[in-house]
């Protein structure tokens, strides 16, 4: 075997290698990135279900009042 064969061929393993790991860096860290995006999505999403929760129940409070008012005036 010719040594030119083995130092094209070691670096050609090099290449590869590098350019694999560089692309699965970058991958993991897109990847990383979109599921901060969207747990940052469902806290937000979280934090209006607890509001319409709570708002629903003042609203069962308020309907209760009203027919009470109305049953004192009627």
């Amino acid at each position: 075997m010719d040594w030119t064969t083995l130092a094209v061929a070691g670096m050609s393993l090099i290449g590869t290698l590098a350019g694999t790991f560089g692309g699965i860096l970058v991958a993991n860290k897109l990847t990383t990135y979109r599921i901060d995006q969207l747990e940052k999505k469902v806290g937000e999403h979280n934090k209006i279900v607890e509001r319409t929760y709570k708002l629903e129940g003042q609203m069962v409070e308020v309907q209760h009042d009203i027919r009470d008012l109305k049953a004192e005036r009627g």
